[in-house]
């Protein structure tokens, strides 16, 4: 009989300790989205303390956690994948070289943290592979172009003529910075244009890129109109902008839409 009344005083004593554990976040599981290269890693930590944050520098090789603990004795595992980063393992705890254990299989390294310090820790894992098989994307933005941003490209013309320094491209960007940009006129006119032209323009160039007969067409039919634009070196004012611009947009709708109408008319009457 005794024995049965100490049963409920043992279980007492081994349940209470792994609930006070609970309480201080014992077994506390995190899942950290490391990104870089344009892949996202998954990194999986559990533990008896909090994690705050998290940062990864590939050309460091390191992996650093940064975390919350309401113990002294702070226990934790985390899981790495080996494409993330891999090879042998060094360790440091708020800068100071730590010894710790880990193994690794062909898909993952499994760290076993075990250290000292109450309160927030930074924990920097280290090694000597990074990235091992992946290949880095990476992600292109088109050139955005305002007139706060003056050394933006012309796409179409760099695309059409081989080369941002090819005189027509030059002369497009003179025309652009030194003339149209000075006034507030030209300013407004280059945000109108712009807000259409960039919309366009990056899908128009790649595929220039990809059929040299369509460039070569696209090339004989700007030429003319670039030539027209060297009437703007002559224009200094406001005025001579707004006179002289709607001039040249009137020579090219004649040149691109009234030439061939006429053209086509003559052939018919014929």
């Amino acid at each position: 009989m005794k024995i049965l009344f100490l049963i409920p005083l043992l279980l007492l004593l081994v349940v209470s300790p792994v609930f006070g554990q609970l309480s201080d976040k014992t077994g506390l599981l995190t899942r950290l989205d490391v990104n870089t290269s344009g892949h996202t890693f998954e990194v999986v930590t559990v533990s008896n303390f909090e994690i705050l944050d998290h940062e990864f520098d590939k050309n460091e090789k390191r992996l650093t956690i940064f975390i919350k603990s309401g113990l002294e004795d702070n226990l934790g595992e985390v899981t790495i994948p080996q494409n993330l980063l891999g090879g042998n393992f060094t360790f440091q705890i708020n800068d100071v070289e730590s010894i710790q254990k880990f193994k690794s299989s062909e898909r993952i390294s499994f760290i076993t943290l075990n250290f000292t310090g109450i309160g927030e820790n930074k924990v920097d894992i280290i090694g000597t592979d990074v990235l091992v098989g992946v290949k880095e994307i990476v992600e292109v933005v088109p050139d955005e172009v305002t007139y706060e941003d003056p050394g933006g490209g012309c796409l179409i013309a760099t695309a059409t003529f081989g080369s941002e320094l090819a005189p027509q491209v030059q002369q497009l960007r003179e025309l652009r910075d030194d003339k149209l940009l000075q006034t507030e006129y030209g300013k407004s006119f280059m945000d109108s244009f712009n807000a259409f032209y960039y919309l366009v323009s990056p899908q128009m160039a790649d595929y220039q890129r990809e059929n040299p007969a369509f460039n070569e067409l696209v090339k004989v039919g700007i030429t003319p109109m670039i030539t027209t634009l060297s009437l703007m070196d002559y224009a200094q004012t406001d005025s001579e902008i707004i006179s002289i611009g709607i001039s040249l947009i009137i020579l090219n709708v004649g040149m691109y839409l009234g030439l061939p109408a006429i053209v086509i008319m003559g052939i018919k009457r014929i």
